[in-house]
């Protein structure tokens, strides 16, 4: 749930629900003392003075008039006995409600002392009873509603008895206190509830994400959070687990990046080794004079030279890995012709190829004419790397490379196969990651960085390509990469 909706929800409860519960506790309370209590027929007056149905007060004078006037007839005497006059008023009696028995125009007897000075003397006289039988009388001054019997003592004196309701009684202090305690309750009871309302929808919910950012600080990136939540509380759960996946995400390429410039180091650091090692040890051996002779001498300078070019092919793999890490290779995009361009590419690197015994082979089927748009300088490294890797994992006495360039309607492929020792299948998918190797032992005839072939998938993927292998372990290795063509649009004016 919202915020919003929560808080109206909120406003709106505090001031609904307490009035509700209001209006029901005064209800039950009324009830309840409307009610018989302890087998007595002792009817609270209180409760009935809530009511605005003037029925209800006639009922309740009706009850006790009826049982006098069937007394009378029966029996007008029992009327003289004051014991037998106390029981009816106790039976009929209720904080409101007493008779009041008059004889020969004076007070002969009354069930409330107090209140029936104040109303004797209004009393009907003699013989007006028969106007009370069907409305009784109502004094709108001290607002009581009386109804009258006559009947004849025994001496012959005339007597009248009456009576008498008040309709507006004070509400009791019993009812003021229960009313008093049900609204407190009603009050700690709605904010209790919505306490633990707003605790479960809000501060759980934000305790449990500063527990989670905590455990964040501390670099735990497992700690997850779940909700079905809707709302605020359920976007905060959900950008919390983005946010954690994002960071453990990175924080694992983070790890990984330094434990590939930590490889990079070792490797580099051993491939540096042997060249240098051997460069040393062939200077010693010129100052040493064990050459001896021109031819030796010639030898062991060739032998230098070679060793201080693995040196700067090392060298510059690494800057150009330091422009990968960086994305910070310079391109300088040009037109190209694919079949001069590749045809330049295999005549420099073919006399190379042809001192080591392997022989270079290359078609093309495609379009005199077709255009891309490469950076000449690093497709030549691409092409290089490529080549290298194939050299380097030559194991065959004559060695084989060929080049294809195929036309793919919008696109050239370029295939360079060798018939070197080939790849397993479980090392085919990673050759490309940087610092893979497949060769675990890493001799000083093959080393390498490893970075190379992860060089040629970050420029083909800048042109807008994509590269794969495909390999037969002891047949050889194919590289593939794919170049878009570049087709000017033609003027339809």
């Amino acid at each position: 749930m919202k915020f919003k909706t929560r808080l109206r929800v909120t406003f709106i409860s505090i001031i609904v629900l307490p009035l509700l519960l209001t209006v029901l506790a005064f209800v039950t309370i009324a009830i309840y003392l409307m009610n018989v209590q302890s087998g007595e027929r002792i009817l609270q007056m209180d409760s009935l003075s809530m009511s605005e149905n003037m029925q209800d007060f006639i009922n309740v004078t009706d009850e006790a008039y009826f049982t006098l006037q069937e007394q009378v007839q029966e029996d007008a005497s029992r009327l003289e006995d004051k014991e037998y006059l106390d029981w009816v008023n106790n039976e009929v009696a209720r904080n409101s409600t007493y008779i009041i028995v008059r004889k020969s125009g004076e007070l002969y007897y009354s069930g409330d002392s107090t209140a029936a000075k104040k109303i004797f003397d209004k009393l009907p006289p003699y013989g007006k009873a028969y106007l009370a039988e069907d409305s009784g009388y109502y004094f709108s001054e001290q607002e009581k509603y009386v109804k009258q019997i006559d009947f004849v003592f025994t001496d012959g004196s005339e007597g009248s008895v009456f009576v008498v309701t008040k309709l507006n009684p004070l509400i009791s202090r019993k009812l003021l206190i229960d009313m008093f305690v049900a609204i407190v309750c009603i009050l700690i009871f709605t904010s209790l509830m919505l306490t633990q309302w707003i605790r479960k929808g809000v501060f759980t919910p934000i305790n449990e994400l500063n527990v989670a950012m905590q455990k964040i600080k501390d670099g735990n990136f497992d700690y997850m959070l779940q909700t079905d939540a809707k709302g605020e509380i359920g976007d905060l759960y959900r950008n919390y687990e983005d946010m954690r996946l994002r960071l453990k995400e990175s924080t694992e390429e983070n790890n990984r990046y330094k434990q590939q410039n930590k490889e990079l180091v070792s490797n580099i650091s051993h491939d540096l080794k042997t060249p240098i090692t051997a460069i040393k040890g062939y200077v010693e051996g010129i100052m040493d004079g064990v050459a001896d002779t021109p031819e030796k001498i010639d030898k062991y300078i060739k032998t230098i030279y070679n060793k201080a070019n693995d040196m700067d092919r090392l060298i510059n793999e690494l800057t150009v890995y330091s422009g990968i890490d960086n994305n910070r290779i310079p391109y300088n995009f040009h037109r190209i012709n694919v079949a001069d361009y590749f045809g330049d590419c295999v005549e420099e690197v073919g006399l190379d190829l042809e001192s080591k015994n392997i022989k270079l082979n290359y078609s093309s089927l495609i379009e005199p004419d077709t255009i891309v748009i490469a950076d000449p300088e690093q497709m030549k490294k691409v092409i290089n790397n490529i080549i290298s890797n194939s050299v380097k994992y030559m194991d065959k006495p004559q060695g084989e490379i060929d080049i294809r360039i195929l036309d793919e309607v919008d696109s050239i492929r370029v295939e360079i196969e060798d018939n070197g020792k080939g790849i397993a299948q479980k090392d085919l998918q990673r050759i490309f990651d940087r610092f893979y190797r497949t060769d675990a032992s890493r001799n000083s005839a093959q080393g390498g960085s490893g970075i190379g072939l992860s060089i040629v998938k970050k420029i083909i993927e800048d042109h807008g390509g994509y590269v794969w292998a495909t390999s037969k372990e002891g047949e050889g290795t194919c590289m593939h990469f794919v170049l878009r063509k570049y087709i000017e649009l033609q003027n339809t004016k």
